[in-house]
């Protein structure tokens, strides 16, 4: 029984996503202006949304990524309606959807006793950084467009850091009006890549995925001078990976928030000290 009358869940359509990501800015999150649509194309079934009388009051994505692995995110409860139970019911419906699957999520630290109760265990913080955004040309030479980057490779390169594939999100992703990116190479082969999209305020850097610090130093330098000079920029790091936070320090970025990365089953054994940046708190 649901615990309001004339309370149901369904997937959202195409144009609820956009509803989503608007609830999400109001909460403070930040989405970049283009996210829906990759969002979308990730797992176009993977967002529910709960409604009362037919009005949305709540909606939760849960994106499936290959055969294996799902990630929980946009978990929202319109202010009105929490407390009544309608956010727990929408919550399990998700989780549902995941089942037999290890799931990532994103979560307030405040909420990590709930998310305990569901199953889901800490693996470590991730930490949002902000700072301007300088122009620097040290080494920039180094780097090329990721466009020119054959998409096999970006792809082949991009499952070492994620627990599965997410070949529909990246293609998606990586070409997005108004974002820039770049790839590095060493000895002919992909060895990082990152990058910077418009968001409701400033940019947004990720993923920054490096085989090491220097290379991840090189392709902040690329990014942040990408765009307006002293446009405001963030950057999301998992805080087990130290170099990433001395990235940060260098580059006088300042802490924002964070979040607790927890997961239900056996924790992906993810490279995070070649983590420099998370590419989305909503879909991992």
């Amino acid at each position: 029984m649901s615990p309001i009358p004339g309370y149901t869940i369904r997937t959202m359509t195409r144009q609820e996503i956009d509803l989503a990501v608007d609830w999400a800015a109001a909460e403070g999150w930040n989405p970049g202006l283009e996210d829906a649509e990759c969002f979308c194309r990730a797992d176009p079934e993977g967002f529910l949304i709960g409604l009362v009388h037919g009005e949305p009051v709540a909606c939760i994505s849960v994106v499936r990524y290959g055969s294996s692995f799902g990630f929980l995110g946009f978990y929202i409860v319109m202010p009105e309606y929490r407390g009544r139970g309608l956010g727990l019911e929408l919550w399990n419906a998700g989780l549902k959807r995941l089942e037999g699957r290890v799931v990532g999520l994103d979560g307030v630290v405040a909420q990590q006793h709930n998310y305990r109760k569901s199953g889901f265990a800490l693996a470590w913080r991730n930490i949002r950084y902000m700072g301007a955004a300088r122009s620097s040309r040290d080494n920039i030479e180094e780097t090329v467009p990721l466009s020119s980057v054959p998409f096999e490779e970006l792809v082949t390169y991009d499952r070492e850091f994620f627990p599965d594939d997410r070949r529909a999100f990246l293609e998606c992703w990586a070409s997005r009006q108004g974002s820039r990116a770049f790839g590095i190479r060493q000895s002919g082969k992909l060895a990082g890549y990152g990058l910077i999209r418009p968001c409701r305020a400033g940019f947004k850097i990720g993923p920054l995925f490096t085989d090491n610090p220097e290379l991840a130093e090189t392709l902040f330098g690329a990014l942040e001078s990408s765009v307006p000079e002293g446009s405001a920029i963030f950057l999301d790091i998992p805080e087990v990976n130290p170099a990433a936070l001395e990235l940060v320090q260098r580059h006088e970025m300042s802490v924002v928030f964070e979040t607790a990365r927890m997961y239900k089953g056996p924790a992906p054994q993810l490279p995070v000290e070649r983590i420099f940046g998370v590419t989305t708190f909503e879909l991992g």
